[in-house]
């Protein structure tokens, strides 16, 4: 189907480890902290991408989001290890998809599904970008480039 993703298409693991200023008066993450958890992995992600962080600063080139979608299905408190996977979920023409999930990895309980919508852009003027040529491999056979 055209704009999937396929199984080659890059993933990324990271650890994380609940602390005092991820939580609130009960010990309870807050819903931003979730966020900042699934920043780290989306620009791990993009690393593997060929977006580093050394080269969209020298290129200019930055992929933002332009939206989330996120489902908070259980708590994680302090000092829960917690386990962010990321993948690239879904190429369009100058739009991709990225999905996360966030699980605790004493009982590999799900915590969060995340969806993000993202765009490349090339600063200062803000100017859309389509998909680099090189992400063509992470499309379906059958799907030809226009």
């Amino acid at each position: 189907m055209m704009g999937e993703v396929n199984d080659a298409a890059p993933r990324i693991r990271t650890d994380v480890q609940v602390m005092f200023f991820d939580t609130d008066c009960a010990a309870v993450v807050h819903n931003i902290a979730y966020l900042r958890f699934i920043e780290t992995a989306r620009t791990l992600l993009a690393e593997v991408l060929g977006l580093s962080l050394v080269e969209m600063e020298k290129t200019r080139k930055y992929p933002v989001v332009i939206r989330t979608e996120i489902d908070y299905r259980r708590a994680a408190k302090l000092g829960d290890r917690l386990t962010v996977e990321g993948w690239l979920d879904r190429l369009e023409r100058v739009r991709f998809w990225c999905a996360f999930r966030i699980t605790r990895s004493a009982d590999a309980s799900l915590i969060v599904e995340c969806r993000q919508m993202l765009a490349l852009i090339e600063l200062p003027a803000a100017k859309l970008l389509r998909l680099p040529e090189s992400w063509d491999r992470f499309r379906p056979a059958t799907h030809v480039r226009r």
